[in-house]
């Protein structure tokens, strides 16, 4: 039996070796009980781990600062001070020799006495000839050796050979004769440095390094209670991050302050409140779109089964009635779509040069004979000086949101009441209000009035209800042309809207006369609420 097409498709689907890795795909939701896997490298650590280093490089620093400038100055200063030991010397064995006129042992004497006072320091007299008169290394029962600073031995009689390591000064008596030399040295270094030098040298470099390292444990405890200081507002913030991540929208992260934290807490709180509105405001939307979609379709749905059953006849009255529940939900989705694309435009505003006083002038002109069958007065106030008041706006989109005001006016204010449309300049930018005399709208209500579907209970309670699109649509207008839009209102006394748009838009290029267009007159059957 031959297979079908269908079953060819099917194995040729089965055999194809990309057919998995087209078609694999795999989505997970995040866990709400489930906490955020902890960084392993942290950033408390990181900050410590930096702080340590910072104080072992500090430390190397100075060790290599001491190790070059420190010790070649103490070196110096050693050489300084053997070299007016020296000197000293010399001056005093140049008295001597004065007073007994040649080599004598009472003058020698006095160059064992100061090789006595020092054990660690030797002493060498030659006379003017350079004969040897007095060498302390002789006595060889003091004397028992020692080792220079670069571990070589140095025997009992054995003067260093080397210029630096031996400091001299000349004998010269009262005449001016130079009549011997005193020679010094230190037993066991090369570098002039008694023990007691030595000594305070190697204890210096240990309290260096014993400062060094208090420096760098002090360092440690410091920089890991910073570091977790500074680390635990990040923390806070990845925690509260997770927690909305994971759908808790209450989470807050409850900083506040100057500082950069204090600023990024609150600027962080900002934001979810804003995603935790947004969010709410999504499903009330879904909720009202719902709302006001199933109105029309239930009615519609009762009205044909109605006559499908022979409950209701099938006459042109009530396929009227299917007709408009039909129209009134078409202006529902038509006007949703109309304000999606609006917030969704990121394009910049076409705009023109345009008299607004003229704009709304004719817009009253058209609305009036509407307003007079509904036993309404419309008037026009102009409140410049100039009677022109020229801005860089949409005329179509500007028309729009004041019709849309103009028509919530129409369809809210009782027979025998007024709406008055002014048009003034302030301050840079121009004034629209659109004033009525209507039902007004509770003070608790203000506030939701620019809401999607939103309407007051006195206006659901009158069949004239509007759609509640229309005012959102407005401020989506005003906003796109960085204007503001107000209302104050009064229940029974009436409603006030005001637009403020900016006369020059900051992107705009410099402004021209353009003609004064056409009075574009309002179809009769459209929505008062400019939905």
């Amino acid at each position: 039996m031959a297979d079908s097409p269908d079953d060819l498709k099917r194995r040729r689907d089965d055999a194809s070796p990309c057919r998995m890795d087209v078609e694999k795909a795999s989505y997970s939701t995040v866990s709400r009980k489930v906490r955020p896997p902890r960084a392993t490298k942290t950033f408390g650590g990181r900050m410590a781990f930096f702080f340590v280093l910072t104080t072992l490089t500090t430390v190397l620093v100075l060790t290599l600062v001491l190790a070059v400038t420190w010790e070649g100055q103490f070196q110096s200063y050693t050489r300084q001070n053997m070299q007016n030991l020296v000197e000293q010397t010399a001056e005093s064995i140049a008295a001597k020799y004065d007073a007994d006129g040649s080599w004598t042992p009472d003058v020698l004497s006095y160059a064992a006495d100061v090789s006595l006072s020092s054990s660690d320091v030797g002493i060498q007299v030659l006379d003017a000839d350079g004969t040897v008169v007095y060498d302390d290394t002789w006595h060889s029962s003091r004397r028992s050796g020692g080792m220079t600073s670069t571990g070589t031995h140095v025997p009992a009689g054995a003067v260093p050979a080397g210029a630096d390591s031996v400091v001299t000064a000349d004998v010269v008596a009262s005449g001016g004769e130079v009549v011997g030399t005193v020679r010094m040295w230190a037993f066991g270094s090369d570098a002039l440095l008694t023990k007691n030098d030595s000594a305070f040298r190697v204890s210096s470099y240990q309290a260096i390094a014993v400062a060094a390292a208090i420096a760098i444990g002090t360092t440690i405890v410091i920089g890991y209670q910073f570091s977790r200081s500074l680390a635990k507002p990040i923390q806070k913030i990845t925690n509260t991050a997770a927690r909305i991540r994971s759908g808790d929208l209450t989470a807050r992260t409850g900083f506040s302050g100057d500082d950069e934290f204090g600023r990024l807490g609150e600027t962080f709180d900002g934001m979810a409140s804003e995603i935790e509105h947004d969010i709410k405001f999504e499903h009330r939307l879904t909720s009202d779109v719902a709302h006001e979609l199933r109105t029309p379709l239930m009615a519609t749905l009762a009205t044909v089964e109605a006559m499908q059953d022979g409950v209701l006849p099938a006459d042109d009255e009530h396929f009227e009635i299917v007709a408009a529940e039909v129209r009134r939900l078409s202006r529902l989705v038509d006007a949703m779509l109309h304000l999606s694309r609006i917030e969704n435009d990121s394009s910049d505003l076409a705009v023109e040069d345009t008299d607004l006083v003229y704009l709304c002038r004719s817009l009253v002109s058209m609305q009036e004979q509407l307003f007079d069958e509904k036993g309404l007065r419309l008037h026009f106030d102009d409140q410049t000086p100039s009677h022109e008041l020229f801005a860089e706006v949409n005329p179509d989109l500007i028309r729009e949101a004041i019709t849309n005001l103009m028509s919530n006016a129409l369809r809210y204010t009782p027979e025998g009441g007024r709406t008055l449309v002014s048009v003034a300049r302030e301050r840079g930018v121009a004034r629209i209000s659109v004033q009525d005399t209507g039902i007004g709208i509770a003070k608790e209500d203000v506030a939701r009035v620019f809401s999607r579907f939103w309407r007051s209970d006195a206006s659901r309670e009158r069949v004239s209800g509007g759609l509640g699109v229309g005012l959102a649509l407005t401020k989506e207008i005003i906003d796109r042309h960085n204007g503001s839009i107000s209302v104050e209102s009064e229940l029974g006394r009436g409603t006030t809207f005001t637009l403020r748009i900016p006369l020059v838009r900051e992107k705009g290029g410099p402004r021209s006369r353009e003609p004064r267009p056409a009075p574009v007159a309002m179809p009769p059957g459209r929505a008062p609420d400019g939905s």
